[in-house]
């Protein structure tokens, strides 16, 4: 199985990153894993919806690149599952002939309309806010999580 990971922006924090490097090492072991760190737009300090859309429609662009499979933009109106239910439903997509799964992070403004459209499945992670960048750690953790639930591994208890 194929993980793609997209995200907007780049880790800024050490901690971040080691953190996100030890789950991708661990994924090695499920799956081959792609990420894609595309570059956030630009905006000025308090930006109009306008200029915030026109930044999205952009960003879009370059996330439409590498979006392929069964494509799962994490946005705040997405369904939220339990580690299980994750688990599930990327074992049944590559049980269902789909060998990709795209999980798509936006910026601090979120993902494209269009993007979120694209969704095989819209996937939101809580009704509270994160941080995007400790986000991509708590999704690497789940993805990890859903191989270990779906192996009967130890890990999740």
């Amino acid at each position: 199985m194929n993980i793609n990971l997209i995200v907007i922006g780049k880790l800024k924090e050490d901690y971040l990153r080691n953190a996100c490097a030890e789950y991708i090492k661990r994924l090695g072991r499920y799956c081959t894993f792609s990420l894609h760190e595309l570059n956030e737009c630009r905006l000025s300090d308090n930006p109009s919806e306008k200029e915030i859309a026109s930044a999205l429609k952009k960003e879009g662009e370059q996330i439409r690149r590498y979006a392929k499979g069964f494509i799962v933009p994490m946005c705040i109106e997405g369904k939220q599952l339990t580690s299980q239910e994750l688990s599930e439903k990327i074992m049944d997509t590559g049980v269902g002939g789909e060998s990709t799964v795209t999980f798509i992070i936006g910026s601090s403004y979120g993902l494209d309309p269009e993007i979120k459209a694209m969704g095989s499945l819209k996937l939101s992670m809580s009704k509270m806010t994160f941080p995007h960048q400790l986000a991509r750690v708590m999704l690497l953790e789940q993805i990890y999580r859903s191989f270990q639930i779906a192996e009967g591994g130890k890990y999740h208890k």
